[in-house]
């Protein structure tokens, strides 16, 4: 007998159908079963922000958020970002801008950093450092991170 259930996700515009576990992370089912590996596993309780991906494009932890639960929602990836060849300007401006070192926590960072810029959330660097404030950084890149939103708001 088989817990698995039918679930229909839309990620990055294409829709997948699965056999999963209810219990499945959106994690999980992005890196194990669609192979979107963009989406980092951290810290696995919510408190890194490593795995920060879109859903109807508000940020939302991955590592937190059952497959099942995303039914009929948008789920964009860092693997969704860029348009073509084309990175998102907040992709490019973390290259700009020397927003990353070890990369690890660079995927979520600028899954949130979209936000904020396409919010028009971007405002002081404080508040932009607040509203980072989930999205850790084992590097210390912060205040290129902070540059990086910047830029890509237009601040600069």
């Amino acid at each position: 007998m088989s817990n698995e259930i039918d679930v229909t996700l839309q990620v990055n515009g294409q829709v997948h159908e699965l056999s999963i576990d209810p219990r499945v992370t959106l994690l999980d089912a992005l890196r194990e079963r669609l192979d979107l590996t963009g989406t980092k596993k951290g810290c696995d309780h919510g408190q890194c922000g490593a795995c920060t991906v879109q859903i109807d494009g508000r940020p939302a932890l991955a590592c937190l958020t059952l497959a099942a639960g995303v039914r009929g929602k948008a789920v964009t990836t860092i693997e969704g970002m860029a348009d073509g060849d084309e990175l998102h300007p907040v992709q490019q401006a973390f290259l700009d801008c020397d927003g990353l070192q070890c990369g690890f926590c660079t995927l979520g960072q600028v899954m949130m950093a979209a936000w904020l810029v396409d919010e028009g959330r971007a405002g002081t660097d404080d508040e932009i450092r607040e509203s980072m404030s989930g999205n850790l950084c084992r590097c210390g890149s912060y205040p290129h991170i902070v540059d990086a939103v910047k830029t890509a708001a237009g601040r600069t």
